[in-house]
């Protein structure tokens, strides 16, 4: 099993928990493995030359193999060189500000805006970056676009004052939770689990989202029937709620939510369709 995400974080978390239940139910050995970095374009390259017999596969975000894969112009990596098995939770990706701060709600936000106060907004990808290129155009905002290392560098930017918002896709949760960030928004099609007033990032003009899964994929041509084993075995340990993969999914991603089979092939299109055309509006503008 190869992690597209660092050790010790929550996605490298739910992997491994994933991975101990599956053994634990069907008594299959699995072997996790970090293979990190450029945006999950690294694993999905030394999976595609893994053989296609269920011996290898790969946990990445959807995202990897849509929006990343044409905006690094590898359409080898895109989703139809691979086979999708399961996505295991979606995003809960927030517009993230410090509780009690200058800029915790998005009337706070396009006030000083308007006062000509420069916004410092945290990204981590470039899909982010577009999505807040364009958010800032149709409302008139000239962002102050920071790029850092994933949400938690968006997290410690706002921490230490060195920024203002920023996207940050679910680590946001305990300290939302704590009450010493807030979600100004989702900037999903749906609410989010820890703040669900928090109004949708297309209820304030934006025209595109930052939806997505986290997902396990493996090689092109895998046998149906393997293909559906173990796409089962992820959602059954998953949906399981005597699993810790299920209760740390609850706690941090608001609950499982496993697509497999047309349902996960659907949704990967339709994401793909997302893409260019975001990509698309943003080479425009």
């Amino acid at each position: 099993m190869m992690i597209g995400f660092s050790a010790g974080g929550g996605a490298d978390t739910q992997a491994r928990l994933i991975a101990q239940a599956i053994e634990n139910k069907y008594g299959w050995k699995i072997l996790p493995e970090q293979i990190t970095g450029n945006g999950g374009l690294n694993l999905a390259k030394q999976l595609k030359s893994e053989p296609a017999d269920g011996t290898a596969i790969g946990m990445v975000v959807s995202e990897t193999l849509t929006y990343s894969a044409l905006s690094a112009n590898q359409p080898g990596l895109t989703t139809e060189n691979f086979t999708p098995l399961a996505s295991t939770v979606a995003f809960q990706t927030g517009l993230v500000a410090m509780k009690g701060g200058a800029f915790d709600s998005w009337d706070k936000i396009t006030a000083a805006a308007k006062a000509g106060t420069p916004i410092r907004f945290g990204v981590a990808t470039d899909r982010w970056a577009d999505v807040t290129y364009l958010l800032g155009k149709e409302n008139g905002i000239d962002f102050n676009i920071v790029q850092v290392k994933g949400g938690a560098g968006v997290m410690n930017g706002l921490r230490g004052g060195d920024l203002d918002i920023g996207w940050v896709g679910g680590a946001q949760s305990k300290p939302v939770q704590q009450g010493e960030m807030v979600n100004v928004a989702s900037a999903v099609s749906h609410r989010l689990a820890d703040s669900p007033d928090a109004p949708l990032i297309t209820d304030l003009g934006s025209k595109y989202t930052l939806n997505g899964y986290f997902m396990f994929i493996a090689p092109k041509g895998l046998d149906p029937d393997a293909r559906k084993a173990l796409g089962d075995a992820i959602a059954e340990v998953l949906n399981d709620p005597s699993t810790q993969a299920h209760a740390l999914v609850v706690k941090n991603f608001g609950g499982p939510a496993v697509l497999t089979g047309t349902a996960l092939n659907d949704t990967l299109t339709n994401l793909m369709s997302d893409s260019q055309n975001l990509l698309a509006a943003a080479s425009a503008n």
